[in-house]
This record gives C-alpha cells, sequence and structure tokens, in this order.
C-alpha cells in the first residue's frame, strides 16, 4: 500500500474539457497514473492520481484549474481473477468505508493497481456517565 493524492476536478461536460487538464499536466512533464471521469448532464468530474502531485498543484494553480486534494491509498495487486475480492475483502474486514475507488490493469500485464479514497468520518464528542 502506498499513500497518495487524488485530485477531483469539476469539468463542464463538453469536448476538450478533460484535454485541457491532461495538456497541462503534460506541459509539466507530469505523468497521470490514473483517471475516472463521470458526467451527468451539463457537468461532470475527473479523479486523476499523479506521479508528483506537488508539482501538479503547481501547474493546476498556474492554470487556474481549481481542484479537491484528497488523501488516497495505492495498492498493487496481482493481475488474476479474484485478486480485487480479496484486497476488497481484506479492506472491508479492517472497516474501511470508501467514498471513490478506480482500478487499472494492462492486458495481459502481471499487476493491476486500485486507487480508493476513504472519507473521514467527523468526530463526535462521547459523554461518559
Amino acid at each position: 500500500m502506498a499513500k497518495t493524492k487524488q485530485f477531483t476536478i469539476a469539468i463542464n461536460n463538453q469536448p476538450g474539457a478533460v484535454a485541457e487538464i491532461a495538456r497541462t499536466l503534460g506541459s509539466a512533464k507530469i505523468n497521470i497514473l490514473a483517471l475516472l471521469g463521470t458526467t451527468q448532464g451539463t457537468a461532470g468530474s475527473i479523479q486523476l492520481v499523479v506521479d508528483d502531485p506537488r508539482r501538479a498543484r503547481k501547474a493546476l494553480d498556474a492554470a487556474h484549474i481549481s481542484y479537491q486534494e484528497t488523501p488516497a491509498e495505492q495498492y498493487e495487486l496481482s493481475n488474476k481473477p479474484g485478486a480485487l475480492g480479496q484486497c476488497l475483502k481484506t479492506l472491508s474486514a479492517k472497516g474501511v468505508n470508501m467514498s471513490s475507488i478506480h482500478a487499472t490493469a494492462a492486458k495481459g500485464g502481471k499487476k493491476a493497481i486500485v486507487v480508493y479514497t476513504v472519507e473521514v468520518a467527523p468526530k463526535s464528542a462521547t459523554a461518559t456517565v
């Protein structure tokens, strides 16, 4: 398991919206390791993980692209049937409740990558009687 950062960026659902972000990061020599995009109506969002979060912040800020940065975990798994299920079962047994997850593997590759974030529950006050 490796700690990383996930960037969530709100976009307009129109041609070139994600391309602009990819060009911004690519021009700054930042490699996108994982990306998930969804839309609903005229709006959408992308979630991405990069090789250098510090430089990504600088590039996005310079381009005036707003983002939310969230701590994330990254797991490397064997690329075989059942590996993801076993990983998620282990995390579930530890009480991990994910707020987002995406996974990828190259066809024929030996490894798969899973990235997830966990929404941190607000601390509640406990009364003792």
